[in-house]
């Protein structure tokens, strides 16, 4: 339609064709200016801000565009914090902000904590944010107790009666400790090794079945939740199990080891009685040896003595008769004995 228009136009007026055109320029930068405008300057969220009663000036918000924060993440949560009737300012959330923490959950934290009487300052807050905590999980759990459930413990009583234990522990943040306390781990670390404590002192596994409740007392009085973050409020003995006889199984195990001790030092005496037996063998043999070596030496002492005229021929036919003599005897008296031996045996 504006191009039907603009020739009409420039019949009737010759002249104002170029102002025509000249007008309709301006309109469009200024409409570009203005969309630039708009879109670096959050207008709408000033106008928000300034009918929700927060003072914040339109060159604030383009500092914040100037230091690359949203200002959504900074007007919205500190418009929740007006109009709950805290008392925190821009700059406040704008370096916690920048500092890597999250805003919007803090003011939400400082909300719930000032609606369930809980002193919570605005530094403390951001602090526990910064560490790495839910401050807002802390206030709720604050107000509302978080309750914790142990693995199954197991534990000997004095008898040798294994007891399996599980626990539940109620537990409730304490926010002055949040920073630099240790977490839930710790608590069900230190409940469990409760349990094995009292149950390692009991002098039978019957008067932990009989009395489950002592384990409980006797884990509060130990004041667990030092140095944690949170609050013990009560331990409660959800299941006892009765388990093995680890007493007797373990007398078993010690015997089996004690006879496998007693084989190994018989099987080494053994060992030593059959290499004494080869010692004693091989030193017989050694000492037949010298026997034969010195009977060996005999004949020849016998030829030096004829040489040498110290023995005479009828001498040496002699004792040739007395050695044959003493051979004949020592053959019948052997034969007798094998008969004598197979006689007593029909």
């Amino acid at each position: 339609m504006l191009q039907t228009m603009l020739p009409l136009l420039a019949q009737a007026n010759p002249g104002g064709f170029e102002a025509i055109y000249l007008i309709l320029g301006i309109i469009i930068v200024a409409i570009i200016i203005l969309a630039v405008i708009l879109t670096f300057v959050p207008l709408g969220l000033w106008i928000s801000a300034l009918a929700a009663g927060v003072k914040i000036g339109i060159f604030n918000l383009i500092g914040m565009r100037l230091r690359r924060v949203v200002p959504n993440r900074i007007v919205n949560p500190l418009i929740k914090a007006t109009k709950a009737g805290l008392t925190v300012s821009v700059d406040m959330l704008e370096a916690h902000h920048l500092a890597g923490g999250n805003v919007d959950r803090v003011v939400n934290a400082l909300i719930a904590a000032q609606r369930a009487n809980i002193p919570l300052e605005f530094e403390r807050a951001a602090a526990i944010d910064l560490a790495g905590r839910d401050v807002l999980q802390a206030v709720q759990m604050s107000v509302n107790p978080k309750v914790l459930e142990t693995p199954k413990v197991s534990a000997m009583a004095k008898d040798g009666i294994e007891v399996i234990a599980k626990a539940r522990v109620t537990v409730r943040a304490n926010i002055d400790r949040l920073v630099g306390g240790a977490g839930e781990e710790t608590i069900l670390a230190r409940v469990g090794e409760g349990i094995v404590t009292t149950v390692g002192s009991s002098a039978s596994h019957k008067l932990v079945l009989e009395n489950p409740d002592s384990i409980s007392k006797t884990v509060l009085n130990k004041s667990l939740h030092s140095g944690t973050a949170f609050e013990i409020l009560s331990i409660d003995i959800a299941d006892v199990d009765v388990g093995r006889n680890i007493g007797a199984q373990l007398q078993t195990d010690q015997a089996e080891a004690d006879k496998r001790v007693s084989q190994a030092r018989a099987e080494e005496r053994r060992a030593m009685a059959v290499a004494a037996e080869q010692e004693n063998k091989a030193s017989i043999q050694a000492m037949r040896a010298k026997v034969v070596e010195a009977e060996a030496e005999v004949p020849k002492a016998m030829a030096a003595a004829l040489r040498e005229g110290k023995l005479g021929v009828m001498d040496y036919y002699n004792m040739r008769n007395v050695v044959a003599d003493t051979q004949m005897r020592d053959s019948i008296s052997k034969m007798g004995g094998s008969d004598t031996s197979e006689s007593d045996g029909k």
